[in-house]
């Protein structure tokens, strides 16, 4: 595959840089960070009506922008880059994507217009394990009721289940296991017998949540797409689709890690020169770079997959195996450079004061997101082996 940005592309890129330079520093990133929310109404606002980030790759019929994952992968890597605190990974990469690939027509125009104005936040629960992020990991059951149905079990590690306006819940047919009874759903988030909690994590810049159903009666019209259709196929497309996204921040937060890390050794002076120019240091920078750039090219051959996916040209092992190799590459490099960057950062690398450390958190959280670089390769072997996989699922 030849890759190469467009005009119109380099121009979305380099106006997210731009903009997240000014809107997201690292002031703005820690004033969010200590807040309930987790972000600044006040700045998605801005993003929503003056960038229209949210709406980059939904249809135009559903008020979007009708552009590619490539563009959106694109704007993804320099909110890595800049920590951006905000619902969009959760509102465009999660809860949008499902409705993307398992909603009706008329659900999608229903539910996807809100979310291009930004009118409405959303996100998507559907696992209660850490260590199992595959769309079989589904354990809340639902049992079909007079007026519709009823859901009961907890959900973990939901990006920005707290605050989403409305929730897109995966829930399995009470005694069904594996594959077989998976149906999603859509709920408003005050709906009764819903219960969130926010949860402490590593990484601040990015809140998770809990979430409870006990006996949350849904109607039937809250099934997305067709109530008698298996959605587990759907789920798993979604999250592929988001872990490319998660490999696309990952990307951006190497390259600052890179980048911050020379700025400081250009600074720091020991025995009478600057760091920067000691042979060991360079070694360290070149390798970082390496990881960085493969990193990338892994993110942007993944995005390539995902729009061919999304307009109905790639099978979905395709866009798994593409998926799996970019979230090991850049889980990788996302570890690295930040792990190097603190270490030649010495010893204020760990220190508050110091955002590489901030940066260090995010890969680690994000490293662990939608399955680690090693699940990722155990699942790539299986793939490529049409075997099953030895030692746990993603």
């Amino acid at each position: 595959m030849e890759f190469a940005f467009t005009e119109e592309q380099i121009m979305i890129r380099e106006t997210a840089a731009a903009f997240l330079q000014e809107a997201s520093t690292s002031a703005a990133v820690r004033a969010a960070m200590d807040t309930e929310l987790g972000y600044d109404p006040e700045l998605w606002s801005t993003i929503s009506s003056d960038m229209f980030w949210q709406a980059i790759h939904l249809p135009e019929n559903c008020g979007g922008m009708g552009l590619g994952y490539v563009e959106l992968v694109a704007t993804l890597e320099q909110m890595g880059r800049y920590l951006l605190c905000s619902p969009f990974f959760s509102t465009v990469c999660l809860a949008a994507n499902a409705l993307l690939v398992h909603a009706s027509d008329e659900q999608q125009i229903e539910w996807l217009s809100p979310l291009a104005s930004g009118e409405k936040t959303a996100t998507l629960a559907y696992t209660s394990r850490g260590t199992d992020w595959s769309a079989e990991s589904v354990s809340v059951t639902w049992t079909p009721v007079a007026d519709g149905y009823e859901l009961n079990g907890e959900y973990r590690y939901v990006i920005d289940g707290h605050s989403a306006d409305c929730l897109i819940l995966a829930a399995r047919e009470v005694g069904s296991t594996g594959a077989d009874g998976i149906r999603l759903f859509l709920v408003d988030s005050d709906t009764e017998g819903l219960q969130r909690q926010r949860l402490g994590t590593i990484d601040e810049t990015r809140k998770q949540a809990a979430i409870c159903c006990d006996s949350l009666r849904v109607p039937v019209s809250a099934v997305l797409g067709d109530p008698a259709t298996e959605a587990c196929s759907s789920l798993s497309t979604v999250i592929d689709l988001a872990t490319i996204c998660v490999a696309a921040e990952q990307v951006g937060c190497s390259q600052q890690a890179l980048d911050s890390t020379i700025a400081y050794t250009r600074e720091r002076v020991q025995f009478g020169r600057t760091i920067a120019s000691y042979q060991a240091v360079k070694h360290k920078a070149a390798d970082m770079m390496l990881k960085v750039e493969a990193a990338r090219s892994a993110a942007y051959y993944a995005a390539c997959i995902a729009e061919e996916a999304l307009s109905g040209g790639v099978l979905g092992q395709e866009l798994a195996e593409a998926a799996s190799v970019a979230k090991a590459y850049c889980s990788d490099a996302a570890y690295f450079c930040t792990g190097t960057g603190i270490q030649l950062h010495g010893g204020v690398g760990f220190t508050w004061e110091y955002d590489i450390q901030m940066y260090f958190k995010r890969a680690r959280a994000s490293e662990a997101l939608f399955g680690a670089a090693g699940q990722h390769r155990e699942r790539l072997a299986a793939m490529l082996l049409d075997a099953p996989a030895i030692g746990g699922a993603l």
